[in-house]
């Protein structure tokens, strides 16, 4: 199962970066990428940022390159390190439509967060809060209420059913792995 993106604050756009820091003396960013698909910077000559605050900016892509597993962006019209600072905590956003279609059995991360997840038998765990990228298997992150929180393993084997337009993830967890 893959889970890349999300969804930004319940629009149609899905995020494809964080900014986390600045960059270098030239106005460049890092960017920790949010999507499986890096080769779509390629492809961007605009992109959109969504500052935390909610403004929405439309910056000019000058250049970009991958390192240590970050995305490094220079964007048109931030040309010193003060400049991109200020850009720090903007999210950068495609339209839902520029998504890369997926294969059966792919999902992206905002079409599982917020669904419901029950076990086999029907009995409700909670909801998916968000997803757990740990380097192996994603961990879905499950609300159960009262301050419960469970990590479920999305795979195959656990996650035997997820219905993107029912959000709702059907589980057959092992013995004793909602006790933890």
């Amino acid at each position: 199962m893959d889970g890349t993106g999300k969804r930004s604050n319940g629009s149609d756009d899905v995020v494809i970066a964080r900014i986390v820091k600045a960059r270098g003396i030239r106005g460049e960013v890092a960017c920790v990428m949010e999507t499986d698909f890096p080769e779509r910077f390629e492809l961007l000559q605009e992109v959109s940022v969504l500052m935390p605050g909610g403004t929405r900016l439309q910056l000019s892509l000058e250049r970009f390159w991958f390192q240590k597993g970050r995305v490094i962006v220079k964007f048109g019209g931030y040309d010193t390190m003060s400049a991109a600072e200020t850009l720090v905590g903007g999210l950068l956003v495609i339209p839902e439509s520029d998504a890369v279609p997926l294969a059966d059995g792919e999902f992206y991360e905002h079409e599982v967060i917020g669904s419901e997840v029950v076990d086999t038998k029907g009995g409700g765990i909670g909801t998916v809060s968000r997803l757990l990228r740990t380097g192996g298997t994603d961990l879905l992150v499950v609300d159960g209420g009262g301050g419960r929180e469970y990590l479920i393993p999305f795979t195959d084997a656990i996650c035997v059913d997820v219905d993107v337009n029912g959000r709702r993830v059907t589980v057959d967890p092992p013995i004793g792995l909602l006790d933890l």
